[in-house]
């Protein structure tokens, strides 16, 4: 059926031809995109037509569409903006008309925004409401009296025009104020595609700038980036048959099919790609705005000043090719993009270096006429390339505007498949691209305290540049790094260590929160994987750097003092110090108290230290890291201790970070041993629980008269479980020669309450002891070591250690 036969069915059958009719289009799956939301509007068009037709002749009276209807741009759920204009002349008539309008409407159980003004009461409310103002721009005549809509509609262009000044810095803040409350759509996993800064609602400010005569928005690809997430709403809308504009994890699957792509991610990349040309365009546009803005108030006094004339425009050399102009980074007359292929280098850097924009027209004139750089890039383009990465905050608006134009890609061929690619770990801040800027923006900050600046700047550059080929990222990015540091002229000595760096740019943080640090296996092993004393170096800034840029659960105080601890160790093997084996470490007093009290009482001894933590991040210096406490539990040895504890802690809403066992000898002449266990734990939300209630649950725990399993059930059973996505199976491996003293079992698999308690449970059934347990949560993520030992206290053999593996995991998936 053709657009014209479902017209032609609407207007024959009224409101219910209409509903058959839309029905129709909406299911026709060759008619998606601009011209099934136009054919929508042009069916609607000729049913509201009709029905003001229907209610007899009305002069004086029209019927106008706003906003996004204005557009002629329909979504399936999208709300019908409608405005009953009229001279004032019968108030009876109207009301009576506007009631056999909307009525309608309502019945059919579409949303609508409606209003009934004169040309002056539309001027006044927009006037003194800016989206409203903004509603009546698209303004589009439906039915009546057309002088009167266009009456109007040159007034409010007028009134638009003439206002601009005051107003277009309201809409600026306007804008602003929503950014901050919806975020960037081109970096959240589950984004308003209407209201997040780069959204369709930044696309129509950026026309009301445009109808200003103000200042105009970067027109390339601006209306392709405006379709494309026009397209996702309305396939969102089909998809869940609500009204929505955020894309939630559990429809993104759905709508990629709706859409013809791949998969959720293709989606999300498609929608950041959309999302990055608006918000570049809005940045562009709004500084145009601002320069305009200033020039209008400054000119008429320097004029009076001057007595008149034209005004000069100052041009500072910022290097060579380069000059500042109007507060923007731009081209002097002389450069030469032709024959100077290191110039966006040179200009990008002397931007960010004097914490100024690139013009666009300069970025666009690089673009269009720069020439490639040659394999090996000569020294000063590696040179450029550091400054501008070693420049802080003002890098990332740099790199931006490079990217914006493509420059990127040119310069690093291998960036194109991390651009805008999603990141799915909640840990995650930002996509795999802007996740490596900000870690070389945080990495700016360390320079001074590595010897090789331009390693660790260009190593936070690439460290995540294997997440866009499959397999293991750090692997698949050694390779790119080797390939990357030869081709921007590094020497075989740096790209060795290059390569180093990208490879095992987790292994510090993974070694020092999930392993033994007084285990000499584990610090031989990273010695012998850095190397060097130079690297190591290089090594932990990248690691912090890394950790800051991801988001605040990736790194804390406890996580530095962990790493740093390592690598104080790891520092000492590498300058020659003997590695020898640990010794029992002696109790504190403390720990020598709650011993001998625990063995005289026969149950269990706990203490709790409360402690806040200074900030890790220097950037949120005001905020403290959450509460967390040293809990310190001395037990007579005996069987269950690390479910027991780990299943109390679960029931008081207690996040265990870290969980350390060990057997404590008691007094000479006394026979036994007691078991001290170090625990570091964070209440997940209220006060931390008193002292004397963990200890009264433990011993029930101890004793069997507290069904810590049961009540688990019970409170997970009252919460509803939410719609989201199905998270990946859990993974339960054996470490090879992590430990001479021990076997060593990582665990990885979604983080829930009593996750801990379900795996000491499964380790006391397996038979096995329990030296050390490391708890780290990443997230949504948890990945727990454990450090265990068959009965006499040696490792497992491989098949027993493989069968423990294996009933861990069965545990966590049954």
């Amino acid at each position: 059926m053709t657009s014209t036969d479902v017209t032609k069915e609407a207007e024959d059958s009224g409101p219910s031809g209409y509903a058959a009719a839309r029905l129709r289009l909406l299911t026709e799956e060759a008619r998606p995109g601009p011209p099934r939301r136009a054919a929508l509007a042009g069916l609607t068009d000729e049913w509201l037509s009709g029905l003001f037709a229907a209610a007899g002749p009305l002069r004086g009276v029209s019927l106008v569409a706003v906003g996004g209807y204005g557009r002629g741009e329909l979504s399936p759920r999208s709300d019908l903006d409608l405005l009953l204009l009229h001279d004032g002349g019968d108030d009876k008539a109207v009301a009576a008309l506007a009631d056999r309008l909307w009525y309608p409407v309502w019945d059919l159980g579409l949303a609508l925004d409606h209003s009934v003004r004169t040309p002056a009461e539309a001027r006044r409310t927009a006037g003194e409401d800016l989206k409203v103002q903004l509603g009546l721009l698209d303004a589009r005549h439906l039915a009546g009296d057309l002088g009167l809509t266009a009456g109007l509609r040159t007034a409010v262009l007028a009134d638009w025009r003439n206002q601009a000044p005051k107003r277009l810095p309201e809409l600026q803040e306007l804008c602003a104020e929503r950014a901050a409350r919806q975020g960037e759509l081109q970096y959240l996993l589950e984004p308003d595609l209407k209201e997040a800064r780069g959204g369709l609602r930044d696309a129509t400010a950026l026309r009301a700038v445009a109808a200003s005569w103000l200042a105009d928005a970067p027109r390339e690809g601006l209306a392709e980036a405006r379709r494309r997430l026009l397209d996702v709403r309305d396939a969102l809308h089909l998809a869940t048959g609500r009204a929505t504009d955020r894309l939630a994890l559990q429809e993104q699957d759905q709508v990629a099919a709706e859409l013809g792509l791949l998969d959720a991610d293709a989606l999300l990349r498609q929608v950041y790609e959309a999302a990055r040309v608006i918000s570049y365009a809005g940045d562009v546009t709004w500084r145009e705005v601002g320069r305009v803005l200033r020039s209008r108030s400054v000119r008429p006094r320097l004029r009076a000043m001057l007595g008149g004339g034209k005004q000069v425009t100052e041009r500072s050399p910022l290097a060579e090719g380069v000059v500042e102009q109007d507060g923007e980074v731009v081209l002097a007359r002389t450069a030469r993009p032709d024959r100077d292929p290191v110039l966006p280098l040179r200009a990008a850097a002397a931007a960010a270096q004097a914490g100024l924009p690139l013009s666009l027209h300069a970025v666009r004139r690089l673009a269009a006429t720069v020439r490639p750089l040659p394999a090996p890039w000569p020294a000063e383009a590696r040179e450029q390339l550091v400054t501008l990465l070693g420049s802080g905050r003002p890098t990332v608006e740099v790199w931006e505007a490079l990217e914006a134009e493509g420059l990127i890609t040119r310069l690093l061929p291998d960036w194109e498949r991390v651009r805008c690619r999603p990141q799915r770990n909640a840990v995650h801040l930002w996509t795999v691209d802007r996740h490596l800027i900000e870690t070389a923006v945080r990495a700016s900050g360390f320079t001074r305290r590595v010897h090789r600046p331009d390693l660790l700047l260009v190593a936070a550059l690439l460290h995540d540049i294997g997440k866009g080929w499959p397999g293991d990222h750090s692997v698949a990015g050694e390779t790119i790094a080797r390939d990357v540091a030869a081709r921007i002229g590094f020497d075989r000595a740096d790209t060795a260590v290059l390569a180093t760096l990208v490879r095992h740019h987790l292994l510090l943080i993974e070694t020092a929160t999930r392993r033994d640090l007084d285990d000499p296996a584990t610090v031989r092993a990273v010695a012998e994987a850095v190397g060097t004393e130079h690297t190591l170096e290089l090594l932990h800034a990248l690691t912090e750097a890394d950790a800051l840029a991801t988001g605040p659960a990736a790194w804390s105080s406890w996580r530095g003092s962990l790493v740093a601890d390592l690598v104080k160790r790891v520092s000492a093997v590498l300058a020659g110090d003997p590695l020898e084996e640990p010794e029992a470490a002696a109790p504190t007093a403390e720990q020598e108290r709650l011993a001998v009290e625990a063995f005289r009482t026969g149950g269990p001894v706990l203490a709790l230290r409360a402690q806040t933590e200074p900030p890790a991040d220097p950037e949120h210096a005001a905020d403290p890291e959450p509460l967390g406490v040293e809990l310190l539990i001395a037990v007579p040895d005996q069987a269950g201790v690390l479910p027991a504890v780990a299943g109390v802690l679960a029931m008081h809403r207690l996040t265990v970070r870290t969980a350390e066992l060990r057997s404590h000898p008691l007094p000479d002449g006394v026979e036994g041993s007691v078991l001290l266990l170090d625990w570091r734990v964070a209440a997940e939300y209220g006060s931390l629980p008193q002292a004397t209630r963990l200890r009264a649950d433990l011993v029930r725990a101890l004793d069997g008269t507290l069904d810590i399993a049961g009540r688990l059930a019970e409170r997970d059973a009252a919460y509803p479980r939410r719609r989201g996505v199905e998270p990946p199976p859990p993974r339960v491996t054996v470490a090879p020669a992590a430990s001479r003293l021990a076997t060593v079992i990582e665990v990885r698999a979604q983080d829930a309450p009593g996750l801990l308690f379900r795996l000491g449970r499964a380790l006391e059934a397996a038979g096995v002891r329990v030296r050390s347990a490391h708890a780290s949560t990443l997230g949504s993520n948890a990945v727990d070591a454990f450090y265990v030992t068959g009965p006499e206290g040696a490792r497992l053999p491989g098949e027993e250690a493989g069968d423990v593996a294996r009933a861990l995991e069965e545990a966590l998936r049954g």
